[in-house]
């Protein structure tokens, strides 16, 4: 299926995820308010001055992804209770979504993401 929207996407899942999935979304919005949130590769992802965070359901997990390995190695200290790979944090199902964590990740790409925009300008 080729979702349109992130309700739809969330929608599309077994009420448990969908609630996981809600979660995720709620602490991702708290932590950047002016970000715009759409789909890209067929998932939610939140943009401000360029992608900050992708999240996704998988089969035992909550995927967030926020991009190059610099972040996760970055908070590699406070993710040591996650499985991790290059760009991508595994949040598992039957642990609770790390609310601080998400939100730290969230405003670290934010300014990222200002610091690329602004060097952009400057050329």
């Amino acid at each position: 299926m080729k979702f349109t929207s992130v309700d739809q996407y969330i929608k599309s899942f077994p009420p448990s995820t969908q609630s996981l999935l809600q979660e995720i979304r709620n602490v991702i919005r708290e932590a950047a308010p002016q970000a715009e949130e759409t789909i890209s590769y067929n998932m939610p992802v939140f943009k401000q001055d360029g992608h900050l965070v992708y999240f996704a359901a998988n089969k035992a997990h909550i995927g967030f992804y926020p991009g190059d390995s610099t972040t996760t190695s970055l908070f590699a200290d406070e993710l040591t209770a996650y499985k991790t790979s290059k760009g991508a944090i595994q949040f598992p199902f039957d642990q609770p979504i790390p609310h601080k964590l998400v939100k730290k990740i969230v405003k670290h790409r934010i300014q990222e993401n200002k610091a690329k925009a602004a060097l952009k300008k400057k050329k």
